[in-house]
């Protein structure tokens, strides 16, 4: 981190670059105008903060004094956020290519999806489940519809959720599919991650995430991610009732599966009587340039579960969607969250979804993910190597070196007015909200041009 702010501010250059379309990084022109980062009013670009507020440097040493440890943050405190843009406290500019573990899909306090925080924040928040509301019906008929499931059930974090779908699997492979008491197993692939509860990280595969947390949930198998010929071998044994997986394993460091995986997967799952949960927390919702990322291969799983940008990154809102023989296994009493489906969640949800719908976030993701792709593979393949992804959600590799590694990488991105995260040592993430232009692409391509060259420096 540099000494100060100042020394900080002075190493932030953000230029607009002006190209064509078949134009290579090399040919472009650039100049020092901000102006084409976003429809920000000039007076946005560096916002005026209270000069007696606590400063960043005290923002981090209270958090560091008073909180657990259990992140590890970039050095940077943000105070606002609009659209694909953020500011910290000294008021200076980034564009955030993390997106919150992409649950700012919509961007950073999206104006429909406030409004309807606020609207019905005037109205009514909370009710618990112990009374109807007047938005829970009309959220779940509008979500059902969209996706093509039968019923939904509401909770809030996506590991909630998740979780609902693991626990909905088992009592629906002791009451329909008829596997002995206590003896059900659900399959996971290798390197998942779906959050931090112990049912969870009996799961996982990463040291990180199980070590000195035992003992584990009995009953969960892994398997090779992309690996369909030891999923099948798992899927003899007849006491699996359900094969949990990400469509793209994203803080794996978003690995992709072969092309027509899910579709064995689908197939496979309905010879065995088995059913496919897909976790679409990180990668549905437009993240990868399709509603859901199963979409890109035209199937449709037994259980999807959401979370994440279904709120456009307002308050924690997820869900799980099923059939009605899968959902209903569950009776009144059985499960269930105070502030699951609560009228504040259902109302900002919808509109969130609504949004990214009728905006054409999707097809922007789709086609501006494609353009990173192919403008990271012409910067430098010595320093960039394995760039994968679809949509709006792609990685890159960065090579370690003994005294530098992808955090040092992301370190320089930051001074370079782009904010990213390593994931898995080597592999950084650039997942920025779906209402991205092209002029920011631009911005930002050049500035992971810039860092590539600073960080051969080191």
């Amino acid at each position: 981190m540099m000494s100060s702010s100042a020394s900080v501010r002075s190493m932030l250059r953000i230029v607009r670059i002006v190209r064509s379309p078949g134009t290579r990084l090399s040919d472009r022109k650039m100049s020092t105008n901000l102006g084409s980062l976003e429809r920000v009013n000039p007076e946005e670009r560096k916002i005026n903060l209270n000069p007696d507020k606590v400063s960043a440097e005290d923002c981090i040493a209270l958090e560091d004094a008073h909180g657990a440890q259990n992140y590890r943050p970039l050095p940077v405190v943000l105070a606002k956020g609009k659209g694909c843009i953020v500011w910290d406290t000294d008021g200076k500019m980034y564009l955030d290519f993390l997106s919150a573990y992409s649950a700012v899909n919509q961007g950073h306090c999206h104006p429909k999806i406030i409004d309807s925080l606020m609207t019905q924040a005037q109205q009514l928040t909370l009710t618990s489940r112990a009374f109807y509301n007047n938005k829970l019906g009309e959220y779940c008929a509008f979500m059902t519809e969209k996706f093509g499931y039968d019923r939904l059930l509401p909770m809030n974090t996506g590991v909630e959720a998740a979780e609902t779908a693991v626990k909905l699997a088992r009592k629906w492979a002791y009451e329909v599919k008829g596997v002995p008491s206590g003896k059900a197993k659900i399959i996971f692939a290798e390197n998942n991650f779906w959050g931090r509860s112990l049912a969870a990280v009996s799961s996982s595969s990463d040291p990180e995430s199980y070590t000195n947390y035992g003992p584990f949930l009995p009953g969960f198998e892994s398997v090779p991610y992309n690996n369909f010929a030891a999923l099948e071998k798992a899927l003899e044994d007849p006491d699996v009732c359900a094969f949990m997986v990400e469509p793209i394993q994203g803080e794996a460091g978003v690995v992709v599966p072969d092309d027509g995986y899910l579709k064995k997967v689908r197939e496979l799952c309905t010879k065995k009587n088995v059913l496919w949960i897909a976790d679409e927390i990180q990668t549905g919702l437009g993240r990868t340039g399709k509603l859901l990322c199963v979409d890109h291969e035209n199937v449709r799983p037994d259980i999807v579960v959401l979370g994440k940008a279904l709120s456009g990154g307002v308050i924690p809102v997820s869900c799980v969607m099923a059939s009605s023989e899968v959902i209903l296994t569950i009776k009144p009493g059985q499960h269930g969250s105070t502030y699951g489906g609560n009228p504040l969640a259902c109302a900002v949800a919808k509109t969130a979804v609504e949004v990214l719908i009728e905006e054409g976030m999707i097809e922007n993701s789709e086609r501006l993910g494609k353009i990173l792709r192919d403008e990271l593979k012409q910067i430098n393949p010595g320093v960039i190597t394995n760039i994968r992804g679809k949509g709006l959600m792609t990685s890159m590799t960065i090579p370690e070196y003994e005294n530098h590694s992808a955090w040092d990488f992301c370190m320089i991105l930051k001074e370079n007015g782009i904010l990213a995260k390593p994931t898995h040592g080597d592999k950084v993430r650039l997942a920025p909200p779906l209402v991205l232009t092209s002029d920011q692409l631009y911005t930002t391509i050049d500035a992971i041009a810039d860092t590539v060259k600073a960080y051969e420096r080191l």
